[in-house]
């Protein structure tokens, strides 16, 4: 079965649903999925429709009138197709718990991607790496030479045709430049102590301040650092007889969920990004 996702934002108003399932029924398209959510403080309608493309169907054609439906109505939209498998990179320093999920994930067939290359600041993971048999490239971090290593992990994503970047615990900012080559395309993990604990051991400092409670967010990262749109998080309470070690293992089990969480709705095109804000449907 050939499926198209459509992804749909605009300024609510009267006869929205109307006009755009009553397209797909003019042209003997199925529905098979229709989710839709109005902001009413913001005025936005959004929505997710999946539809089952008849055997005559034609990408070129249906976009092309949908197209001329999008500017009749002032739709923001984009389009995306079940038989096109996207291709996901994975950057990660010397923390494995967030890539050994995506990897066991990925295997099953959980995640509907291709994990062509791992890429690391460090030469520490390789040996995860070969147990999935996906090559491993270590892009070492010097000082003063942060462009040059930038542009050789940028080749890497290029000649590998990447479609959505995995930041698994890279512990290295990016840059603007990259940022802006793939936006809305790399996702990002970090403890949910942020901006309160930033730096070296969180949670040694989380417990001395005697924390309740501790999580973790996934986000698409943008140039302004842990700034970009929130796509997943999760929290877990903890008390006094959380020792730091403890903390942190808590810490790791939720950052690596929230992250495989989220890799998966953006992977489903379940994900609309509104300025700073997502709405991400549950289906």
């Amino acid at each position: 079965m050939r499926q198209a996702v459509f992804l749909i934002q605009t300024a609510d108003r009267k006869g929205l649903l109307a006009e755009i399932t009553g397209f797909f029924y003019s042209r003997q398209f199925n529905i098979l999925l229709c989710r839709q959510y109005t902001d009413v403080r913001e005025n936005m309608y959004f929505m997710r429709l999946v539809v089952d493309l008849p055997a005559d169907a034609t990408r070129g054609r249906l976009e092309e009138e949908f197209g001329e439906l999008a500017r009749k109505l002032e739709l923001n939209y984009s389009v995306y197709y079940s038989n096109e498998t996207q291709n996901v990179a994975i950057m990660v320093s010397r923390a494995s718990h967030c890539l050994y999920d995506l990897l066991m994930h990925a295997e099953e067939g959980d995640l509907d991607c291709r994990i062509p290359l791992i890429i690391s600041n460090h030469p520490d993971l390789e040996s995860v790496a070969d147990r999935f048999r996906i090559p491993y490239f270590c892009c070492p971090m010097e000082k003063g030479k942060k462009a040059e290593q930038e542009a050789q992990v940028l080749d890497l994503l290029e000649r590998h045709h990447i479609d959505l970047v995995v930041m698994a615990r890279y512990m290295q900012i990016l840059s603007d430049d990259f940022c802006e080559r793939f936006p809305q395309r790399i996702i990002n993990i970090h403890h949910a102590f942020l901006p309160a604990f930033q730096g070296g051991n969180p949670y040694e400092r989380a417990w001395a301040r005697g924390v309740k409670m501790i999580g973790a967010t996934a986000h698409y990262a943008t140039a302004e650092l842990d700034e970009g749109p929130i796509i997943e998080q999760d929290v877990e309470r903890i008390s006094h007889e959380n020792d730091p070690e403890e903390l942190k293992q808590i810490g790791k089990d939720i950052e690596r969920r929230v992250l495989t969480r989220a890799v998966r709705a953006h992977l489903e095109h379940r994900v609309i990004t509104c300025g700073c804000r997502t709405i991400v449907f549950n289906r």
